[in-house]
Formats: C-alpha cells, sequence, structure tokens
C-alpha cells in the first residue's frame, strides 16, 4: 500500500490526519494508482487485479514503469520474484532517479541475470550531483527467481541503506564534510525496467542472451512509498520528526550490522573502494565504516 508521510503545522494537524489516515489505511494498493508505463505498454501486464505487475523482455523489446510522483527523501520498497532459468544478458532493475541529466541523482538495484544455476549477481550504484561509477555486486544467497522477495531503500539527510528481505546489503553515507556528493536536493521518481544488457551484464559481456528462452518474465508486487511527495508541503523533507530521521535509523543496529558484515564477507564479490587499476587511492566515503 503506497504511503505518505507529511509534515505540517499544529493549525492543520486535525484536518490532515484525517485525510492522511484515509490514503494509509483506506486505499487498494494497485498499479495504476501510483504508477505509469514509461516504455512497452504491451509488454508490462496488471495481475491480480492490479495488485501485481508481469514485466515481459522478448527480441522486440523490453519495458519500464515509473511512479506518477517524485520523493525526497524516505523508504521505498517491492516485492519482485526474478526471471528463471537461463537469464543471461537480461537485467532487471528497481531505482530511483531524479529525471535530471547531467546532475542526476540515482539509487541503483541492478538484476543481473545468469546462466542456469549460477547465482543471480545484484549490482548496487549510487548517483549523487551526477557523479557515479560507485558500484558494488553481491551473489544472492537464494534462488530469487522461485519466490517474491523484498528489495528495499531507504533514504535519509543522514545515509542511504539497500535491503534484501530486510538484510542491509550496502550502505552509503552522507560524507559531504569530506567533499563527497550527497543526494539531498532532488527528489527522485520510483522505477522500473527490463531489458537486453549482454554487452555486460554477465560476466562482463562473455554470456550472450539466449533468444531460444524468450520471452522472458519479472514479476512485481507489494509496492509501497513512504516519502515526502514533491511537489507537496515544503516542510516535509526538511522535518525532523520524519521517522526515517530518527536516531534509531541513522546507523545500523547491532543485529544489521552483524547481517551488513556477513553479507560483505560472504557474497560480495566487487567493490569500486577496493578497485586500485580504477581508483589507485580509495575514494574519501570507502574509509567512513557503518
Amino acid at each position: 500500500m503506497m504511503r505518505m508521510n507529511i509534515s505540517i503545522s499544529v493549525f492543520t494537524l486535525c484536518f490532515v490526519l484525517l485525510v492522511s489516515t484515509t490514503l494509509v489505511f483506506g486505499r487498494p494498493a494497485t498499479f495504476q494508482e501510483d504508477f505509469r508505463i514509461t516504455w512497452s505498454d504491451s509488454h508490462v501486464n496488471e495481475i491480480n487485479g492490479g495488485t501485481a505487475i508481469r514485466l515481459v523482455l522478448d527480441q522486440s523489446s523490453g519495458c519500464g514503469f515509473a511512479s506518477k510522483k517524485q520523493y525526497l527523501f524516505g523508504r521505498v520498497s517491492m516485492k519482485i520474484k526474478l526471471i528463471p532459468g537461463d537469464s543471461a544478458g537480461t537485467v532487471t532493475a528497481f531505482y530511483m532517479n531524479s529525471d535530471t541529466d547531467n546532475i542526476r541523482d540515482e539509487l541503483d538495484f541492478e538484476f543481473l541475470g545468469n546462466r542456469s544455476g549460477q547465482p543471480y549477481t545484484v549490482q548496487t550504484n549510487v548517483y549523487a550531483a551526477g557523479k557515479g561509477d560507485r558500484e558494488q555486486r553481491i551473489n544472492l544467497w537464494f534462488d530469487p527467481a522461485t519466490d517474491f522477495h523484498l528489495y528495499t531503500i531507504r533514504w535519509s539527510h543522514q545515509l542511504i541503506v539497500f535491503y534484501v528481505d530486510d538484510v542491509p546489503i550496502r550502505v552509503f553515507k552522507n560524507n559531504e564534510a569530506k567533499g563527497v556528493p550527497y543526494p539531498k536536493s532532488q527528489p527522485m521518481g520510483v522505477y522500473s525496467t527490463l531489458w537486453e544488457a549482454d554487452d555486460w551484464a554477465t560476466r562482463g559481456g562473455l554470456e550472450k542472451i539466449d533468444w531460444s528462452k524468450a520471452p522472458f518474465y519479472a514479476y512485481y508486487t507489494d509496492f509501497d512509498i513512504e516519502g515526502c511527495p514533491v511537489p507537496g508541503p515544503a516542510s516535509c523533507a526538511s522535518s525532523p520528526n520524519n521517522w526515517w530521521e530518527g536516531s534509531a535509523y541513522q546507523t545500523l543496529n547491532p543485529m544489521e550490522a552483524r547481517k551488513y558484515r556477513w553479507v560483505r564477507m560472504n557474497h560480495m564479490t566487487y567493490d569500486y573502494c577496493t578497485d586500485r587499476s580504477r581508483y589507485p587511492t580509495p575514494p574519501p566515503e570507502c574509509f567512513a565504516g557503518i
């Protein structure tokens, strides 16, 4: 169910609480209410009364969708069931994007297809003020094509956390004091795409897409956004009362920290922070820890 967090004046509190309660509890969670198709209508199919969708990739086209609104800080999540079997050369993406050109902000989940029997790779990336090249990759510890799994991005003034089934797999802190750009001024929409990328997606492009296995399907459900809508009340994004700005969410709790270290020790396959061919001197945010 889509939810909005709105910071307001005391004078209007009673009225908006009544409205926001309706928004939180009274609306059915359907795709059409909060999303629009951005690419190839015929390849985005609503199922289960619009509470879930199927994305299709074949030789004629991939496809994509986006939220109707943009948001500044908050949490977004979706449950996704990825392409089963031989999905080499495909990319299923779930991300936030400011929809700007040279100075775009973006927070990426990219699920890189595999050959049958190999683990799915998840690539994350962070763009701030147009600066990206911060890729990290992990291999998932389960088969993400047999059932739905929850993928979440939490974004506050202090840090960004990527989660897989409530397990943190990446933390990106606000290190503006060290000269590191951080996305904090541009609202972002929520996007997803399914597309062909066999020039790089699987083993650096060595594994090509097998079109005899097409069409390829990815499924989505449980769309959830809690954030400050833009346009919307200007006071929302700056409010310290939003739950994601609370002290409990400015770092990982001890259990999350253990899970995070487990992922990095056992499932991380690439980290830009340790790639000396690209960064002989690691970028300053690489020393921030968790």
